[in-house]
């Protein structure tokens, strides 16, 4: 397969969570990056002398807009050397090397059935990416779930938009579960973790839902044998994105 590499620098840089950062790239030399909503890009940093070392892959947290930026929802993990170059050195103006745009984890060109949104932390910016997609170019779709987990308030990510997207897009709802926060108030917000959401609310198996799940490895594994084995849903039915 052949890549396609890309020349940005970082022109922005916003704290989201006590742990993550927004990271915006303006690409040089295009008017404007293609790519679907769902799909990540490989940065080359400067982190090490071995290429394979260097590479990191995210995924592109906005909607297909026909510009030449791109951004990036990135959380700080303890000892990660990308993300700690990222968090402690790189600032705006610094050069940003990637290839892609990749991935097949993306929605399909018609959608006839129900979406429900599984994630961890940052695994929320493929859907962030998607639902906004799906409102800037009045796609038709039916009822659309997003189901994201993390430990406390304060780690919900984009949650100005998720009240937002109630709003404007169509059938749009969001389910929040919080594993550690012991004070929560409001009727998206739940104590524990996003498999209790989704056990609850889909243990009915139906022909025409489809579940999306991006995070954390061990939240995949468990997702998968939740939904697959033990509730009874097709495989082709589940589709999903790991991170670590």
């Amino acid at each position: 397969m052949a890549w396609t590499w890309y020349d940005s620098t970082i022109i922005k840089i916003e704290d989201e969570s006590p742990t993550t950062k927004r990271f915006w790239v303006e690409v040089k030399d295009v008017e404007k990056i293609d790519f679907q909503a769902g799909q990540f890009v490989t940065m080359d940093l400067p982190i090490h002398e071995k290429r394979l070392k260097r590479w990191r892959s995210y995924s592109i947290a906005n909607h297909p807009d026909g510009t030449n930026i791109l951004e990036f929802c990135i959380v700080l993990l303890e000892g990660g050397a990308a993300t700690e170059y990222l968090f402690n050195e790189a600032t705006i103006g610094t050069p940003i090397r990637f290839k892609g745009p990749s991935g097949t984890f993306v929605l399909p060109s018609e959608i006839k059935d129900d979406l429900v949104l599984i994630c961890t932390g940052t695994g929320i910016a493929p859907f962030r990416s998607m639902v906004w997609d799906l409102y800037h170019q009045n796609k038709e779709h039916k009822n659309i779930h997003l189901i994201m987990g993390t430990r406390y308030q304060e780690g919900i990510l984009y949650q100005q938009e998720l009240e937002e997207l109630k709003t404007k897009l169509s059938n749009f709802s969001y389910s929040i579960a919080l594993s550690r926060e012991e004070n929560i108030e409001g009727e998206d917000f739940y104590k524990g973790y996003v498999h209790q959401i989704y056990e609850a609310a889909y243990k009915e198996v139906r022909s025409d839902v489809h579940f999306y799940l991006c995070g954390w490895s061990n939240m995949i594994d468990d997702a998968v044998a939740k939904l697959i084995v033990e509730l009874g849903y097709d495989k082709s039915q589940v589709h999903y994105e790991l991170y670590g």
